[in-house]
């Protein structure tokens, strides 16, 4: 059966046009929640540097917790950005100051649960994600220095606790085969997960941090997350070879990985402007461990001076 990837045409965050765009398409993926349903919203919070550029957008995460709230949900925004608190990320990018009339904060995932990968070894994924009854994932459209493409499948390595994610980057990171197994695991160990993608101002050139904004302006929606990066993926004319979280969920013959067979009942992601649009320069997907170490020290001594 076609996966069905709701898309929609969007030149800016503008309110009211934004909020409209995400209430049309979160009602067309199916994603109104039950009242009282816990719904953990995940968007992506992935470093302070350049943080207006390289995260979710506020005013997407802004809407989108608006109308879960107005259809009872009861909602918590929350990620585990690679570096420092989600609370010190939101600052930064605005995203405390967008959510605050709504009654809510970003917290940061902790409680960590071991979960068994398919190559061996465990990774601590938060039981703050696992418990909550539905997932609202926020990514951003971005390049990706070691991934070529981070969007719906990639934002939830997010739900990965703190340091941990550091530590998985050294460990599997000799191996793209290993690490994007890794986050294949994580992906389908989540709760059902609604995916809506801010792609009105993309990251180019340098991603996923120090990239530049690319006006395609798209906002896109599916409850299949693989389904949604192949459609971002092939709207970029790449091809799976050159992705490798796509590569991935082909090899595990998961729905959603053909183009061609993608349903899309509003809008589709044709004649995008893509000239100047800029891949990342690939590096190594390992952090040194010097780094990781003087990064988990800056860690625990923010903690101890806060206790």
């Amino acid at each position: 059966m076609p996966e069905t990837v709701a898309v929609a045409r969007l030149e800016g965050y503008d309110s009211p046009p934004l909020d409209r765009a995400v209430a049309l398409l979160l009602e067309t993926c199916g994603s109104r929640p039950a009242p009282g349903e816990r719904v953990l919203v995940k968007p992506n919070l992935v470093n302070s540097s350049n943080s207006v550029h390289c995260t979710t957008h506020p005013q997407v995460v802004r809407a989108a917790c608006a109308w879960l709230l107005d259809h009872g949900a009861r909602v918590t925004v929350g990620d585990s950005p690679a570096f420092g608190p989600a609370s010190k990320v939101a600052i930064a990018s605005g995203l405390a100051q967008a959510i605050a009339p709504l009654g809510l904060k970003t917290v940061s995932l902790k409680r960590a649960v071991p979960l068994a990968l398919t190559c061996g070894g465990t990774i601590g994924l938060s039981r703050d994600a696992l418990e909550a009854d539905r997932i609202l994932n926020l990514p951003k459209l971005k390049v990706h220095c070691q991934m070529t493409l981070s969007g719906a499948v990639k934002n939830l390595f997010g739900c990965v606790v703190g340091f941990r994610k550091a530590l998985a980057h050294n460990r599997l990171g000799h191996s793209h085969e290993l690490f994007r197994s890794m986050i294949m695991d994580i992906y389908l160990a989540l709760p059902r997960t609604t995916h809506l993608m801010d792609g009105v101002l993309a990251m180019h050139r340098d991603g996923p941090i120090k990239g530049e904004p690319f006006p395609l302006g798209v906002l896109a929606c599916s409850d299949n997350g693989v389904a949604l990066d192949t459609m971002a993926g092939a709207m970029l004319g790449l091809s799976p070879a050159r992705v490798p979280l796509w590569a991935e969920a082909i090899a595990r013959s998961l729905p959603g990985t053909d183009p061609a067979a993608l349903h899309y009942p509003l809008e589709r992601p044709d004649g995008i402007d893509l000239d100047g649009f800029v891949l990342s320069e690939e590096r190594e997907l390992s952090f040194a461990p010097l780094h990781l170490l003087q990064g988990r020290i800056r860690s625990l001594l923010k903690h101890f001076a806060k206790n």
